[in-house]
C-alpha cells in the first residue's frame, strides 16, 4: 500500500489534484484528505510500502492527527519505509519532537518548540533548475519554468541532504527537491514546489513526482 495523506491547504486541494494525475499509475495508492484515521491502523508499519504526506499538522483549522498515531507511524519508519515529503509535509507531524531532526530541509512554524524563525514563501514565478550533483537521480527531473506560485525559503536544515533541484531567486538560491536517510536507514525525499492547482497539475511537475516515488519505491525494502 501507498498512503498518500494531504490536507485541504487553504483550500487550494493541491494534494488532492495531485493524486488525480498520479493515481492511474498506482493502482495500490490509497487518499486521504483532512482525515487522519489512516495513521491509526495497527497494520500501517506492515502494509505501508511508501508514505506520502502533504499536510501541515493543526493547520487550516483540521485537527492534528490523534496521539495513538505517533507509535504507529514511527514503528513504519523504524521499518525502513520511504517517505515522500511534499509541499508542506516537513510539518506533517513538526509537534512530535523525534521527526522534527530526521526530515531534511524543516518548514518551521510559527511559535516553533525548538525556536527557530519561521520560514517563508515569497510568491512570483520561479524556475526549477536541476542541482549541480553526481546523484543519477537529478539527471532524471525536469528543470521548468513555472507561473507564479509559492517558493519555500528559509528552511531549517535538520539533517545531511543531497539536493536534487534548486531555485535561485533575489534572496538566494534554495533547495525545491532532496534526498535524505532517516535514522532507520529508510529512504527519503521533499518535493517542495507545487502550492496552487494549476502549477501542481503542470505535466513536467507530475513527471518529477513520479520520478521520485518511482525511485522510493524501486529501493523500498520487502
Amino acid at each position: 500500500m501507498i498512503l498518500f495523506a494531504a490536507d485541504r491547504h487553504y483550500d487550494q486541494h493541491c494534494g488532492r489534484v495531485l493524486h488525480q494525475h498520479l493515481a492511474p499509475h498506482y493502482p495500490l495508492m490509497s487518499f486521504h484528505e483532512d482525515d487522519w484515521r489512516c495513521f491509526l491502523d495497527p497494520a500501517l508499519p506492515q502494509r505501508c510500502k511508501l508514505l506520502i504526506l502533504h499536510f501541515i499538522s493543526g493547520a487550516c483549522n483540521i485537527p492534528a492527527p490523534d496521539a495513538a498515531a505517533e507509535p504507529l507511524v514511527r514503528a513504519t519508519l523504524e521499518r525502513g519505509c520511504p517517505v515522500l515529503l511534499l509541499h508542506s509535509g516537513s510539518a506533517a507531524f513538526w509537534q512530535w519532537d523525534w521527526w522534527r531532526p530526521i526530515v531534511g530541509h524543516r518548514w518551521v512554524r510559527p511559535n516553533d518548540p525548538d525556536g527557530f524563525a519561521h520560514s517563508t514563501h515569497p510568491v512570483r514565478p520561479f524556475r526549477l533548475e536541476v542541482a549541480k550533483t553526481r546523484h543519477p537521480l537529478a539527471r532524471q527531473l525536469r528543470a521548468i519554468d513555472l507561473p507564479e506560485d509559492e517558493i519555500y525559503t528559509d528552511l531549517e536544515q535538520t539533517c545531511p541532504t543531497t539536493t536534487l533541484l534548486t531555485t535561485t531567486i533575489a534572496e538566494g538560491t534554495f533547495p525545491q527537491a532532496y534526498l535524505a536517510t532517516t535514522p532507520w536507514g529508510g529512504q527519503l525525499a521533499a518535493y517542495l514546489p507545487g502550492h496552487r492547482p494549476h502549477v501542481v497539475a503542470h505535466p513536467d511537475m507530475v513527471t518529477n513526482v513520479r520520478t521520485l516515488i518511482d525511485h522510493l519505491l524501486a529501493g523500498a525494502r520487502p
